[in-house]
Formats: C-alpha cells, sequence, structure tokens
C-alpha cells in the first residue's frame, strides 16, 4: 500500500485530536455550551478520517485497475443501495470485482445499505465542508434509579408515566411526583445525564467518534493485505 504511512499518521492525529475533544467536551457540559475548541477539534478528525478514506480509494485504483484511465475525481465509494455501489464501481474502479473481489467485498460490507455508520459519517462530513462547523446539540436526561439488597430498577421520568395503584420494588409509587413514596426500604437516586449530539444523525458526539475512528482502523486493516 503506497499511502500506508500516511493513513497511519492521519490515524495517529485522529486519535490524538480525540483524547482533546474528551477534555472539551466535558468542559463544554461544565459550561453548558459547546465551546469553539471543541468543534474545532470535531472538525479535525472529520476531515483527517475523510483523507484516510480517499487515500484507500487511490491506492486501490492503482492497485487493481491501473489499466484503466483514472477519473479526475476519485474519492472513497459511498452509496445508499447495492445497485448505486455496483454502478460506482464500474465507473470509478473497472473491473475491481474481477481483479480483486476481496476487496469489492470489504468495501460492500462497509456502504451504508449494509453499515449505518458510514452514511451517518458521510452526512456529517458534506455537512462540514458546506458550512463552518459541525453542529452539536445538548441534552439532559434526568434518570431514577431504586435499588434494594443486589437488584435494581432505572427509568426515565419524563418518558415513563406511572399511574396509582403502581409499585415498584415493593414500594408504591406516588403518581404526583412519579417517585417511590417516601419509605426505609429502598435507596432512591435521582441522576441528570448530560450529552452532547450531533444534531444531524441525532448521535452522542464521542462515542460516534470513537465508532468512526476504531471503524477506519479496521478498515485500514482488512484492506491492507490486498492494496
Amino acid at each position: 500500500m503506497k499511502r500506508s504511512s500516511s493513513i497511519a499518521a492521519l490515524l495517529k492525529n485522529a486519535n490524538q485530536d480525540f483524547k482533546a475533544v474528551r477534555i472539551a467536551y466535558d468542559a463544554s457540559l461544565h459550561e453548558k455550551h459547546v465551546r469553539d475548541d471543541l468543534r474545532v477539534e470535531i472538525k479535525n478528525i472529520f476531515e483527517n478520517l475523510r483523507s484516510c478514506l480517499d487515500y484507500l480509494a487511490q491506492d486501490i485504483f492503482e492497485t487493481h485497475c491501473s489499466s484503466s484511465r483514472k477519473p479526475n475525481s476519485l474519492y472513497f465509494p459511498i452509496r445508499t443501495t447495492p445497485n448505486d455501489f455496483d454502478q460506482t464501481i464500474a465507473k470509478d474502479f473497472p473491473n475491481l470485482k474481477s481483479t480483486s473481489r476481496i476487496v469489492f467485498d470489504i468495501l460492500e460490507e462497509v456502504q451504508p445499505y449494509k453499515n449505518l455508520w458510514l452514511g451517518q459519517f458521510n452526512q456529517l462530513n458534506n455537512h462540514n465542508k458546506h458550512q463552518d462547523l459541525v453542529e452539536q446539540t445538548r441534552i439532559e436526561q434526568p434518570q431514577v434509579t431504586v435499588s434494594r439488597g443486589g437488584g435494581s430498577v432505572s427509568w426515565n421520568p419524563t418518558g415513563v408515566t406511572f399511574g396509582s395503584g403502581v409499585s415498584v420494588m415493593g414500594v408504591s409509587i406516588d403518581p404526583r411526583t412519579q417517585m417511590p413514596a417516601p419509605n426505609n426500604v429502598l435507596r432512591t437516586e435521582v441522576a441528570i445525564w448530560v450529552d452532547f449530539r450531533f444534531r444531524e444523525i441525532d448521535q452522542s458526539v464521542i462515542p460516534f467518534l470513537n465508532t468512526s475512528t476504531k471503524s477506519i482502523e479496521k478498515l485500514f486493516r482488512d484492506l491492507q493485505p490486498h492494496v
């Protein structure tokens, strides 16, 4: 793979930026708004990961399709239907299906119609090209947990409504407060879960960035022996 060192360097930078994102993320949660440095680091990660994909596309073409004329613009194929994927491969990577069925299968396996993540990644990446930074929205989610002995039950009081006569672990729920009635049996905790989510795809920032980085690292490892 001609560009393996460049891809490895981009992945290293993406992982380093991810560490910086975690720091800015925690600070943003505390300040209750998305800090500019968090937005910038997220943008950097997406740009580096997208470059990894396009470097892979270049190496695939040069290894398996070099007898054909390379398109003026060659990008990693991301298509939402099998038919669109087949047409794109036939157009941009002529004869790939016959020259390397393994590579073809690896590319197809990550397509949005088989792997939702790549379509969401592409949506955010395209969004970044047209606006300054990816938008996130802050979500506060309350959760009630009651425990007794070694067991526990949790629920979201804004999403669950208990009527009269309902009990949890042997204690009645007060329909006015949606909480266990005063008692000396259960331990009751109310936690506020705070999160930033990408508005466009309704995914949590940190898990999605982690999934994106790990998925492209895996794709790189899978393709490396064949490109």
